[in-house]
Parts: structure tokens; sequence; C-alpha cells
């Protein structure tokens, strides 16, 4: 799968500007949540693993994240439960050894999924979903996270046309945003057209007047994956339905998220 050696371009494009960092240096707090550097790189590290295990059918998937999942469900924060994993399990792995692993497993995740039949189903976290979506969704992720990363270091992302997967993703969670909040998605799904960063345009959905957004891949990608707020990016939402998708969009699993605030989320220094 394409998808597959997108997710590790965009690893390497994480790892390449960790690499002169030291265990002080990866400490820093981004402004996700107060996570530091080293806090992000256990939580990509530890669903790089997942979606390794989900590919077995043999009950590895459940085993390993059942623990994380029961230690949240009893009220420990995320951070809480992957930092007793990274204790417990891989004796206190922090600092560059951690960053080391993480690229590490980066890489295997990627070689692992490239000849999986992008349709075949996986067990996840949330509903179960096609490899392809899987190898997209860690794509999308270690983008998101990694956003936090550039923006504490005060980098500019060079971005890619892989982008693409992240808003295709973003356009195919549509329902998944509403529904998750508990409401009805509203209709018609806004047209999509977006400006990738070669200059490729790219569209989604019936063209429409009435309803649409309109402007950068790389902003949208940011807006679906809340590294940055509507406000903050270059994109035009027109009509009721565009307006409140972009107002709350969300591409990835778990309990409805709100989008930071205008203006939180910045590079260092800009």
């Amino acid at each position: 799968m394409r998808e597959a050696d997108d997710f590790r371009a965009e690893s390497r494009a994480l790892a390449a500007i960790l690499a002169p960092l030291d265990d002080h240096a990866l400490k820093a707090e981004t402004l996700f949540k107060g996570w530091t550097i080293e806090e992000v790189l256990g939580h990509l590290h530890m669903f790089n693993i997942a979606a390794q295990l989900s590919l077995q059918e043999d009950g590895a998937f459940d085993a390993f994240l059942s623990p994380v999942f029961a230690a949240i469900a009893e009220g420990r924060s995320m951070i809480a439960a992957q930092d007793a994993w990274l204790d417990e399990g891989l004796g206190g792995l922090r600092g560059a050894a951690l960053r080391d692993a993480w690229a590490e497993t980066a890489e295997r995740t990627a070689d692992a999924y490239l000849d999986v039949d992008p349709k075949r189903r996986l067990k996840w976290a949330g509903p179960d979903m096609s490899a392809r979506s899987m190898i997209t969704a860690r794509q999308m992720e270690t983008w998101a996270h990694g956003q936090e990363v550039f923006d504490i270091l005060g980098r500019e992302r060079e971005e890619a046309d892989r982008v693409r997967n992240i808003c295709h993703l973003g356009v195919a969670t549509y329902g998944w945003t509403f529904v998750n909040r508990g409401e009805t998605p509203p209709e018609p799904a806004p047209f999509v057209r977006l400006t990738g960063p070669s200059g490729a345009i790219w569209e989604w959905n019936e063209p429409r007047e009435d309803e649409r957004v309109e402007g950068s891949a790389v902003g949208f990608a940011q807006v679906v994956a809340q590294t940055r707020n509507v406000a903050d990016v270059d994109l035009r939402a027109t009509g009721p339905n565009a307006a409140r998708w972009m107002a709350v969009a969300q591409c990835f699993a778990g309990a409805p998220n709100d989008p930071p605030p205008p203006g939180l989320r910045r590079r260092a220094g800009s």
C-alpha cells in the first residue's frame, strides 16, 4: 500500500528534527495539553505497536490495549496509562532511547502494512477499520502530534502531497464527527476543494455553491486533526453545514474533543 510508505515518510520527517535532541530537550512541554515531546513519542510508539498487533489474529491486540483502557476507565489520564506501560512493559523507556525505539518501530510498522490487503478489516480502539484506514490513521496521528513538536521547536514543516491522505480521512469522517457528539450529520455534506502543497487540486463530494469548504489542504488537515482552529488557517467555509463541521471537525477516534481556541496553537516565535 502506498499509504504505508506515506506513513513511513511522515515518521521520518518527524524523526529528522528530533535526532539532535538530548534527554533534557525531549522534556520540553508542547502546546498540546502540556504534553512533553517525550510523552508525544510514548503515545505514538504505543499505538504503532498496537497497529502491528492488530494484524495478528491471536488476541495479542486486545491483551496489549486492554490494560491501557482499563486504566483510563478508572480515571487515569492517557499519559498516566502510557507511562505505566513504558515503565512496566519496557523498563522505564524514556528520552533518546524512547525516540530511537519509536523511530525503529515506525519503520517496522510501515513494513508490516506494505503488502496487506487494503480492505482487510482490523480491530482498533474504536470501530474496526480497513487496513488502508489503519495505516492512514497512523500517518494522521504522526502528522498531528508532530505538529506540536514542530511548533515548540519553532520549525516550519515542509509539507508534501501525502497530506492528501489526512484530508481524505477528514472528509470520510464528516458523519462520524456529528454522530460522536450525539448529533445527526447535517445534509448535504459540503463540497470540498483543496489545494495541495504541490499546487494540485483535490475535490470531494458533489459540487455545490451553497455548502462548500475551500482552501489549502494543509489548513484543512490541521482543522480536522485539531492542530489549529479554523480561524487560524486559510479555509473558507460556505453554508451552515460547512461552518458547523469546521467548528467541531474530528478525524480521530475517541470521545468528542473541541478544537484549540483561536491563536492557541502556533509555531514558537511566530
